[in-house]
């Protein structure tokens, strides 16, 4: 299963902060992503605040997981 350091804009040290608060596969980051209703701002803010992260990472990230949720969903 991939982890979330896997994830667009994630790498190891915010991957590491991710896991550290439960976040530790990618499936479940996009659960959250999901709960927050694939709200852009909701869930940049959700990942700056979760583990400190800069303007671009929430960005990158939250572009992979529309795009994925765009073609599976």
């Amino acid at each position: 299963m991939t982890t979330s350091r896997n994830l667009a804009g994630i790498g190891e040290v915010l991957g590491k902060k991710l896991e550290e608060r439960g976040f530790d596969k990618a499936c479940v980051v996009l659960g959250q992503f999901l709960v927050l209703k694939k709200e852009e701002d909701l869930a940049q803010v959700w990942l700056k605040d979760t583990c400190s992260t800069k303007a671009k990472q929430p960005q990158d990230c939250f572009g992979y997981l529309q795009e994925w949720c765009d073609a599976f969903l």
